[in-house]
């Protein structure tokens, strides 16, 4: 008899081991479903936000206005190269480091604005050395720099500045060939 009850408990004893192995495996499987389902509702809730957002974004912005580009006759612009002036004294020795670009009205005027680029290389180290660093820490001061350089380079093509038309409703072409000057690079030290 002495055998049979330690058979028993041995049964028992393994019984409860391959139980609570059966039960530990079910319970990850549980848990790793659980995580599985938390997380793809997640990010289906995360993706409905998102695009509920998009929607109200869209529907606040307003559009730009539309601007007409005629692709037949595209910008041209002429690269100048990188400028290095000592500026007017103001607080101290200060200078000017900056390169540019210029929007012109058509290629004939790029080309022609090739010729004349030692004198307007000149004029224009000559109008930023007498700028202050006062006067081009501001973007008025920078735009004001920007229409005085605009000015010199329709001069040097033969074309002076018309004071009668010095409003903002004044197109551009009404000025000269030379139509804008666009900063790549401008520092000042």
């Amino acid at each position: 008899m002495s055998k049979a009850p330690a058979k028993a408990e041995a049964a028992e004893g393994e019984a409860p081991a391959k139980g609570g192995k059966k039960k530990l495996i079910i319970i990850i499987v549980a848990v790793l479903i659980l995580a599985i389902a938390g997380g793809a509702a997640f990010m289906l809730m995360g993706k409905k936000k998102h695009a509920d957002g998009e929607e109200a974004e869209e529907d606040v912005s307003h559009e730009p206005p539309k601007i007409k580009v005629d692709l037949s006759k595209p910008p041209v612009f002429v690269q100048l190269e990188q400028f290095t002036v000592n500026l007017s004294p103001d607080e101290g020795e200060h200078f000017l480091q900056s390169t540019m670009v210029l929007r012109v009205s058509d290629a004939k005027i790029g080309d022609s604005l090739k010729l004349y680029m030692p004198e307007l290389k000149h004029r224009i180290i000559m109008l930023l050395s007498s700028k202050k660093p006062s006067e081009l820490a501001t973007a008025e001061g920078r735009e004001t720099l920007a229409d005085e350089i605009k000015e010199e380079a329709n001069d040097v093509l033969g074309y002076a500045p018309n004071p009668k038309k010095k409003n903002k409703r004044s197109r551009p072409e009404d000025d000269g060939p030379v139509l804008a000057v666009l900063f790549n690079q401008f520092i000042v030290q």
